[in-house]
Parts: C-alpha cells; structure tokens; sequence
C-alpha cells in the first residue's frame, strides 16, 4: 500500500487556513524517518548535505545520481510529510526539457513527490514545464547556493531597494509558473513579510525572519551536529556532537580497559558446546 503523504495542495491549503508549514531536511532511512516522525510537513533532500555529510565546501559537487540515491533512502522512511527533491547544480539549468527529464528521473527512482529548484524569473519557463507534466515545484529565491560564486559567497540578499524589487517580481513569477510554495533564504525579514502577504503560495524561509508562512532548517544545525558552523540564522535544539563524542570514546576507553563487553553483552553457550571444548574436541589430531 502506498505511503499517505502530505500533497503539494495541502501545503498551499495551510497558508490560507492560517498554519504554519514546517520542514527539515534529511538525508538517508534514518533522519528520514526521525524527521517524519517529528510531525514536520515538509522533508527536504537538500543539496547540502554534500556539506554536511560529504564535506564539500559548497554545494556544486554532487550529481544527480547521488541525490537520487540518498532521496530513495529518505523517501522509503517517510510516510507522512511530501518528500523534495533538491535539483542539483547543471541539472535543470541547460534547458527546461533536460529539467523536466531530470525532474521525472527524481520522481520515478528518487520516490520523491516533488522538486525544488532554485532561481527567480529566469527559471519561469522551466518551473511551468515541470508543473505541467504533474511535477510539483518548490521554488528558492534570495541566497541561492548554487549560484555562489555570482552572488560573492553565503550572505544576506535583496537589502537594497532595486534588489528588492527584483526579488519580488521573482516570487510572483514563480507562483505564476505553478510553483506551489518558494523558500526565501537569507533576505532581511520585512521584505520576506511583504512578499509572504503578496502570494497565494506559502513562503517558506530560513534566515527569512517568523512573517514566512513556514519555516525550513538543516537538521544538522538543528541537531548540533556541526561544531565548525553555527549560522545565524539557525537554532541548536541539541548538542549532538558533544553527545556523540563522549559515546564514541566511553566506548574506546570501556573496550581498552576491558571494561566492554560484559557477560549481559555475550552470548551463553550450551552445556554440550561448553564439555566439548573443555575436551578440545575442534582439534584435529
């Protein structure tokens, strides 16, 4: 029987009804299933973790196949919240036909129930062939990480009037090609307020201040699990790295001393088993 997830209308339904949308990010069964499980609507297999689990330094790297892969694990955990599939760099910017047969590859072996892609107007064209086909569309505008290299790192956008404007003009063209919700990353949060009042689809922010319609994170920062990054605009909920480290060498130090493993962390052998090698009956003479 197929999984009862969350569809794309139902998200745009919670704008309207006045409920917040919440999502995270996930990256193999098991955050899958934890972030599922935690009563969020959205699970996003973001490009990121070629950061956060790979130890990229941006997210250009990772192809195609390995989102599909690691949205496979993601999608086979989550049974309640829609599952989206990020578009990786090069793989829907050459042409909207060469997104939407990328877009179908997601859905068809990724077993995600939708796609977020990554641009404003320029990427109008695009968003409208995918949706046309049955795909749904997460939109992202503001810092697209993607475009690193053109917007001069992982900063603030759209603080100045004229950028502003554009930014606006990109969401409305993005709802207007059918996008069923856009992330708005890294914008100050007044113009990320006036652009959530002027669509009809939710915004979704981070780093977008609390006026979005709903909130996104990476749930290793949410987690704790990266000690070398702590971006303004997340929230330690845990310290799992603190957490793990001390597990990880309670266990060495237990096993060096002979501490680990206990007769409760062994297996008992039979009464036979236990005369026959007192006998050394294994040795062949």
């Amino acid at each position: 029987m197929a999984n009862s997830y969350i569809s794309s209308k139902e998200i745009i339904s919670m704008k309207s009804n006045g409920e917040k949308i919440v999502g995270l990010t996930a990256w193999d069964y098991l955050s899958g299933k934890f972030a599922d499980k935690s009563g969020a609507e959205i699970v996003l297999v973001g490009d990121s973790l070629s950061m956060t689990i790979r130890g990229d330094k941006n997210t250009l790297s990772i192809s195609l196949e390995e989102m599909i892969y690691h949205s496979r694990m993601v999608a086979r955990a989550v049974e309640r919240a829609i599952v989206i599939g990020d578009m990786p760099f090069m793989s829907y910017q050459v042409s909207p036909q060469q997104a939407l047969e990328n877009a179908g590859r997601f859905v068809k072996e990724g077993m995600v129930q939708a796609v977020k892609i990554e641009g404003g107007r320029i990427m109008a064209e695009t968003v409208k062939k995918i949706t046309k086909a049955g795909i749904p569309v997460m939109g992202h505008i503001g810092l697209t990480p993607q475009s690193i290299h053109q917007v001069g790192g992982l900063k603030v956008q759209a603080k100045q009037v004229e950028e502003a404007r554009d930014l606006v003009n990109d969401a409305l063209s993005l709802e207007e090609a059918g996008a069923f919700c856009v992330v708005l990353e890294c914008v100050p949060a007044p113009l990320a307020g006036y652009i959530s009042n002027r669509l009809t689809i939710p915004t979704i922010g981070i780093g977008a201040g609390s006026s979005c319609d709903g909130q996104i994170q990476v749930s290793a920062d949410v987690l704790g699990l990266l000690t070398d990054v702590n971006p303004k605009h997340a929230k330690k909920y845990a310290n799992l790295a603190e957490v793990i480290s001390r597990a990880y060498s309670d266990y060495v130090s237990e096993v060096k001393q002979g501490i680990f493993p206990t007769e409760a962390n062994s297996f008992p052998a039979s009464t036979e088993l236990l005369k026959a090698i007192e006998r050394e009956e294994f040795i062949e003479s």
